[in-house]
């Protein structure tokens, strides 16, 4: 079964924006340090090009997903990715209301977690599925729907924005590392997401 990984560039404490982040301004305030190294400052085109191994280690993995899942708010801060986030992968966007038009591109838009993680699965076959998006993160691993994360630790210190971890539930997560990676750039860092069952077994 596809496995649900979340890719997320964050600060050192912990944010993945700047502040006033919004359609116009997707990263917010000063948020575009937390991509530097995807979008080399060269004078050319702003394209993803990694700058070192480690930046195109993650980014082979985030090719490789055969279906992505994502936030209502991700989503349309990133200008909907004009209905194609790459190489017309499914698309399923967590939304609390269905808009007028459920289908942009290659999106669909779905109000259940359950729901919206079945079906990313199912869509990507035996590829993982990329997961964006803050919201949507602990909305899937409150629902035991999220099996890893990707997280690529910027060091920098914004001190105020949107923080990933925000709002979660009491209850510790236990996670596995299974990968680290450390460039110039950022520190790549792959955690498995523990299960209850599993951690219930090890007791």
């Amino acid at each position: 079964m596809a496995k649900i990984v979340l890719y997320m560039w964050m600060s050192l404490d912990g944010f993945i924006t700047g502040p006033d982040d919004g359609p116009d301004r997707g990263l917010g305030i000063g948020g575009e340090r937390l991509h530097r190294s995807l979008f080399p400052d060269d004078g050319g085109p702003r394209t993803i090009r990694p700058v070192d191994e480690v930046g195109a280690t993650v980014m082979a993995d985030v090719m490789a997903t055969g279906a992505v899942l994502t936030g209502r708010r991700t989503f349309d801060h990133g200008g909907r990715w004009n209905g194609d986030h790459h190489d017309g992968v499914p698309i399923f966007v967590l939304t609390r209301s269905v808009p007028e038009e459920p289908t942009f591109g290659h999106a669909r838009y779905v109000t259940d977690v359950p729901e919206a993680a079945a079906r990313a699965r199912q869509a990507a076959g035996d590829r993982d599925v990329l997961l964006h998006g803050a919201e949507a993160a602990r909305a899937l691993l409150h629902a035991g729907e999220l099996d890893e994360m990707s997280l690529q630790i910027i060091p920098v210190l914004l001190g105020q924005g949107r923080r990933l971890f925000d709002d979660l539930p009491p209850q510790h997560v236990e996670l596995e590392l299974v990968r680290a990676l450390e460039g110039p750039e950022m520190l790549h860092t792959r955690y498995r997401v523990r299960s209850t069952d599993e951690l219930r077994n090890r007791a």
